[in-house]
């Protein structure tokens, strides 16, 4: 009689970074292009940040030289948070089993048995570039590429008194935010006097233009007097004043905003008028939360460090409270992230929104087919 059959699980050997599914699931997201993961400010001498970006949960950190870095948080033994553990210098100790992973996410210290540290002890790793005040990420498998960021040095241009930067995360899906941005024809009606145009810019249909992968919107109108944000700083507050918005989309979900106010003869663009420069730009946390960063340059009273933190103050309440409200209650009413699903009512004012959307739904295919 034959002996039985006995069964012995075996202990799969993986050559790449461990702790994630095999094969490639399909993503919503569009990659291989640079999200904002954190305010620079956010990343501290020795705290660890964690925080989900494109539904995977990220440990960041700075090194002892300063350089941002960043890895999956996510233990490849028994997916514990290496958010839980502690630095050890420039590596990361899980709390679990003791386990150290370098900054390029390879095991270094294995405390168990003969201490061989197994090939597939490796912890994804993603690429950071830090400017204009932010950390971005790169979350594709292709190389990183720097020329990818848009331009946006119009930050750097001055002081530091005259630039801010804030965060919000938000129980929304990402493309609400855009469309909020994209169609500031809400302004007269969600927002309070500072930033009103007194029923100016809803008639308005903005040329919309699509190019080079951008969508760009734009207003020009008058009105008496001046938005209160600039009123104060033109040469008559009471006064008559032309005003312009211009925004540019760009992939994934960065929103450059300019604005500004002038009185007599000169351009509807910074140089001339009493104005500021502003980034709007949103990072997927999962389907239907993101994280809401915002960047702002003056071209007025650069120099008054009291007069910048209560603008951006003002400003980050502004969104939390008038905004955001709005935002989070049309994600719980629609209940799908499919937006043209619903048969939405599309108007005039939706033109540059719808735009964005179907662009991004493009290039989101494009990458599927690639």
């Amino acid at each position: 009689m034959d002996a039985p059959t006995r069964t012995t699980a075996s202990i799969p050997i993986h050559t790449h970074p461990s702790g994630n599914p095999v094969g490639k699931p399909d993503t919503p997201y569009l990659l291989n292009c640079w999200y904002v993961a954190a305010m620079s400010r956010e990343l501290g001498a020795e705290a660890m940040l964690t925080r989900q970006l494109l539904d995977t949960s990220v440990l960041m950190y700075r090194k002892a030289d300063g350089t941002p870095v960043a890895m999956h948080d996510r233990c490849p033994h028994r997916f514990v948070p290496l958010s839980m553990g502690e630095r050890h210098g420039d590596d990361v100790v899980c709390k679990y089993h003791a386990l150290r992973f370098d900054c390029s996410g390879q095991c270094t210290h294995n405390p168990h048995g003969t201490g061989r540290i197994p090939a597939a002890a490796k912890v994804r790793t993603f690429p950071l570039l830090e400017k204009y005040g932010f950390v971005w990420i790169w979350m594709g498998d292709e190389p990183a590429d720097a020329a990818k960021l848009p331009d946006f040095s119009e930050l750097d241009n001055g002081p530091a008194t005259g630039v801010a930067h804030t965060y919000m995360p938000m129980k929304a899906n990402y493309e609400l935010i855009i469309d909020n941005v994209m169609d500031l024809s809400h302004i007269d009606h969600v927002h309070g006097e500072i930033i009103t145009t007194r029923g100016q810019l809803s008639p308005l249909i903005p040329p919309v233009k699509e190019d080079n992968n951008t969508v760009n919107a734009r207003w020009e109108w008058r009105q008496t007097p001046a938005m209160m944000i600039f009123a104060n700083f033109l040469p008559d507050p009471t006064a008559e004043a032309r005003g312009f918005f211009d925004i540019t989309w760009s992939a994934p979900a960065n929103i450059q905003l300019s604005v500004g106010a002038i009185q007599g003869e000169g351009a509807l663009d910074l140089n001339d008028t009493v104005g500021q420069y502003d980034l709007h730009t949103c990072t997927p946390a999962s389907a239907t939360e993101s994280h809401y960063f915002f960047a702002t340059r003056r071209n007025h009273i650069v120099d008054d460090g009291e007069y910048n933190r209560m603008k951006i103050e003002a400003m980050h309440n502004a969104f939390v409270t008038e905004d955001g409200p709005i935002i989070e209650a049309v994600q719980k009413e629609m209940n799908t992230n499919d937006f043209f699903s619903l048969n939405p009512v599309l108007m005039s004012n939706d033109a540059a929104p719808v735009r964005v959307r179907r662009l991004l739904a493009r290039l989101i295919a494009q990458q599927s087919r690639g």
